[in-house]
């Protein structure tokens, strides 16, 4: 069957049609890089969303009581946060003490937890600050919104598809096509361009508030768990063996190569911040 001889039943005619006019008018660039993104709900409730997740985070979990650690956590954060130069956001940075997750995450507003398993690969402030960088990066880029606004869409062509299949009016397998064109149930590389973004917004945040970029190198290296040379060839970790395309992150390899490329651009941020200028906002 060829896909202009497909009617659309009257269900998913209109599912499509409301989809169109809502993308159409909440399509917004990202801070930084200038990407398209699809933005449902305004930065007020994105902020209100994600205090309230993290409140809700922190009554359960196994928060340390390190002060040294607290202190570390927070005077990286706080620096990094300063040169991200979004005021309206009320930075919070949480550690968890569970040894075994080696983690960390950041939710809408700027809100940011670093698990203590993370720390054996870090080793040090700069180590530390591509982790910070790359979390207050996806809270900066409003990734979480755009998941969440992404998911609302998901959702609404599944429901719109199942309905037309169900009433005959549209092959299942037609059907099928149909959402996978829209990247219903195929949402991995948007993840990955996600993480690739906070890789590149946290590298330059990290470099303007004064810690070294190649670092960033050097910490990955140690996640992977291989030698630089080796990775993706003779080394292989636990869960290493997953291809790219079904993850949600880039490969360890291609993260690397990614960062390396930019480090150049990095440094003259790096080289003023330690020379006492003060810097500029992050481009993209």
């Amino acid at each position: 069957m060829r896909f202009k001889d497909v009617r659309l039943s009257p269900s998913l005619s209109i599912v499509l049609l409301l989809l169109i006019a809502v993308v159409a008018t909440t399509c917004q660039k990202a801070p930084v890089t200038g990407r398209d993104q699809l933005i449902f709900y305004s930065e007020e409730k994105e902020i209100d969303m994600g205090l309230n997740a993290f409140r809700g985070f922190l009554r359960q979990a196994p928060l340390s009581d390190d002060p040294e650690l607290l202190a570390l956590v927070n005077r990286v954060g706080d620096r990094i946060a300063a040169v991200a130069d979004k005021p309206e956001y009320d930075w919070e940075f949480a550690v968890i003490q569970e040894d075994r997750v080696p983690n960390a995450f950041a939710l809408p507003g700027g809100k940011v937890a670093v698990f203590t398993g993370i720390l054996k690969y870090t080793k040090d402030e700069d180590g530390l600050a591509t982790v910070i960088g790359h979390e207050v990066a996806h809270a900066l880029q409003r990734h979480g919104n755009e998941r969440v606004s992404r998911a609302w869409i998901d959702q609404a062509l599944q429901v719109g598809a199942i309905a037309a299949a169900a009433t005959g009016s549209v092959d299942p397998g037609v059907t099928q096509g149909f959402l996978s064109a829209y990247g219903v149930g195929v949402s991995l590389p948007f993840n990955r361009l996600q993480e690739s973004e906070a890789d590149t917004v946290g590298l330059l945040l990290m470099a303007k508030a004064g810690y070294d970029p190649r670092a960033s190198v050097d910490f990955w290296e140690r996640m992977s768990g291989c030698p630089r040379r080796w990775i993706g060839k003779l080394c292989f970790r636990s869960g290493a063996g997953v291809p790219e395309f079904l993850s949600t992150h880039p490969s360890d390899e291609n993260r690397i190569r990614h960062l390396e490329r930019l480090i150049d651009r990095a440094m003259p941020y790096y080289e003023a911040a330690q020379r006492g200028h003060p810097p500029n906002a992050p481009e993209g």
